[in-house]
């Protein structure tokens, strides 16, 4: 109860942080469409994707402890499906669908993340919808069945582009289970695009984890391991790693018994696999510590970018100040030469009466006046212009790129650092950068080391404890 607490609370401050700290800068500089906390504000959800055959249905019912996603041979749902708790309903009732919402309920209420996901159109919306369900198995963390994926499937078939939609939900998610069946090792065009392209590119490596599912269905264990080497082969083409990943082996038990596809002595093999389904189960329960790793990365993440950018423009109006100052002191000089000039050619040709005369010192007076008016308005406005030019053309020279880190996060806000210089024309308050960059600044420095610190913490904690 007290680690259960204990990742509460840290939550609860990290996403508050976030909120205070981050969210009104990320707004303000159009670094964030919605508030950064919207995305991560609410359960852990666990993204289930796999082939329309690689048992996605039954592995959730099997979590579940009762028959919630219609299963089938051929494809039965086409559905993007939030499965989530209902804590209404006492745990002692038969586990059934207590409510269910369609997906413009989803998109437009601000309890669920869902918000970004608007933007994939009315099609989309149609095949989205929430499940609520009273099976224990929910209480920390919720389930995303998805639409199986097709060899010959299109866009235009399924009127919305599938593969940004699976991108924007593993970047929600904090646990990624990829299925793949027996009967299809080798894997379809889309799971390739989804795996290579899609899932790769929006969430953490160490977020993925590969399921061999239905092992059921192979007749021996020799089929089995054929089986196997096969999905080691494709996953190793597809990813493009060195190493074999991970591939974790399970079945539905209820689905095994119902099948007599194989006689059973032919599957006393299952029995030696029962701790792979046991890990498998273990490590989706843990979503919620995995919550807590991805939160953590997500403050470094956007901290860090956010400091880059402020810093960058900061920099940029610092070496404005300088620039002004320097050619304003320039200018200053040029006209008290003018100035100097202009009396000693009136005194020159007899126009002015004598050097301490005050129509003298008033001429010449009035001579550096104008010639720094002058200034002003023709000379240092073109040096500002071409001062403003050249750091837009060379931003990076803006800020310090030491270190590979340093260049990622920065290739990350330079296009949005580049059209607000652009946008405001160098024009902004120094003040208020200055404020928002040490606030953005201590977050990235001490708020996220405290946040680590804080998680080694909780993994000395015992899990009964």
């Amino acid at each position: 109860m007290y680690r259960k607490n204990y990742m509460n609370s840290l939550r609860t401050e990290m996403v508050a942080t976030i909120e205070e700290y981050l969210t009104p800068v990320a707004q303000k500089y159009n670094y964030s469409d919605v508030p950064l906390e919207s995305t991560i504000k609410w359960r852990p959800m666990v993204l289930i994707l796999g082939n329309y055959s690689s048992g996605k249905s039954t592995l959730i019912n099997e979590f579940l402890g009762a028959d919630i996603q219609a299963i089938g041979q051929a494809p039965t749902d086409d559905s993007f499906t939030i499965i989530t708790y209902d804590d209404s309903v006492a745990d002692t009732e038969n586990i059934r669908v207590t409510q269910e919402r369609d997906g413009k309920f989803l998109l437009n209420d601000p309890e669920y993340p869902f918000e970004i996901l608007k933007k994939h159109g009315q099609r989309f919306a149609s095949h989205f919808r929430l499940k609520k369900v009273n099976s224990p198995f929910l209480s920390n963390l919720a389930l995303i069945d998805t639409p199986g994926m097709l060899d010959s499937i299109t866009e235009r078939d399924r009127g919305y582009d599938y593969q940004k939609v699976i991108g924007d939900l593993a970047q929600l998610a904090d646990l990624v289970l990829v299925l793949f069946d027996p009967h299809k090792a080798g894997t379809v065009r889309e799971s390739h695009t989804s795996l290579r392209e899609t899932v790769s590119t929006r969430t953490f490596e160490d977020r993925v984890l590969f399921v061999l599912n239905r092992i059921d269905e192979c007749a021996s264990l020799s089929d089995l391991l054929q089986v196997y080497g096969t999905l080691c082969w494709n996953l190793s083409q597809i990813t493009g790693r060195k190493d074999i990943p991970a591939i974790h082996l399970t079945y539905s038990s209820c689905a095994a018994k119902n099948s007599n596809s194989h006689p059973p002595e032919d599957q006393n093999f299952l029995y030696y696999l029962e701790n792979q389904r046991k890990k498998l189960k273990t490590s989706v329960l843990e979503a919620p510590r995995y919550r807590l790793d991805n939160l953590a990365s997500f403050v470094e993440t956007h901290a860090e970018r956010l400091d880059h950018f402020l810093e960058a423009i900061l920099n940029y109006r610092s070496r404005l100040r300088k620039f002004r100052i320097k050619f304003g002191l320039i200018g200053l000089v040029i006209s008290l030469i003018a100035g100097a000039a202009a009396i000693f050619l009136g005194l020159s040709a007899g126009i002015l009466g004598g050097l301490y005369d005050p129509f003298t010192i008033g001429a010449g007076g009035g001579a550096a006046v104008l010639c720094m008016l002058f200034w002003m308005i023709a000379p240092m406005k073109y040096f500002k212009s071409a001062f403003h030019r050249n750091y837009l053309k060379n931003i990076d020279k803006l800020i310090s790129l030491g270190t590979q880190s340093r260049k990622d996060s920065w290739q990350a806000v330079r296009d949005l650092a580049y059209k607000y210089l652009k946008k405001t024309n160098g024009r902004f308050p120094l003040r208020d950068i200055k404020q928002e960059y040490k606030s953005v600044h201590k977050i990235f420095v001490e708020g996220t080391h405290e946040i680590r610190k804080a998680l080694n913490e909780l993994s000395n904690l015992k899990y009964n404890e």
